[in-house]
């Protein structure tokens, strides 16, 4: 299976522009985005909710960027290299936050079940950056009662 958008020329900021503009159409009040060496963030408000999201980016200085099957990449095609991964990166995030919406816009899941992970607390940390290592030690230990698919009820 390839990677979504892996050959998409959409520049990232059309990509964060799009994100913007579908947020808003769906009732979102702010909006924000930030970068930083490896990563990126967008963040925002609504359904009296602070969200963000965190971008993984790619290290430009990576072997994939660097050098292709021949040898070494000139800077050029480096630079191309990395943009294009950079670009698919945001392609990915536009398309979950739009699945995100649509799911809650058509009745198959809420705000909160949709975005919970990315939920801001007041302690500036996202609820999985808060619970995370703690759900994967219970999963990873037994968690008690009986999962759905080992015949709990719905």
């Amino acid at each position: 299976m390839s990677t979504y958008a892996a050959k998409t020329d959409v520049t990232s900021d059309r990509s964060r522009g799009e994100i913007e503009k579908t947020l808003s159409r769906y009732g979102a009040t702010h909006f924000a985005y930030m970068t930083e060496p490896g990563a990126a963030r967008i963040a925002f408000q609504a359904s009296g909710r602070q969200v963000r999201f965190t971008i993984p980016l790619p290290d430009p200085a990576a072997r994939e960027f660097t050098h292709h099957s021949r040898g070494v990449r000139t800077a050029s095609a480096r630079e191309a290299a990395y943009e294009q991964a950079t670009r698919q990166r945001w392609r990915a995030l536009a398309l979950v936050v739009k699945a995100k919406l649509e799911a809650i816009e058509s009745g198959i899941a809420t705000f909160e079940q949709e975005f919970y992970a990315h939920t801001v607390l007041p302690s500036g940390r996202t609820v999985f950056e808060e619970t995370g290592e703690q759900v994967a030690q219970m999963i990873a230990t037994g968690m008690p009662g009986r999962l759905m698919l080992e015949g709990g009820t719905c």
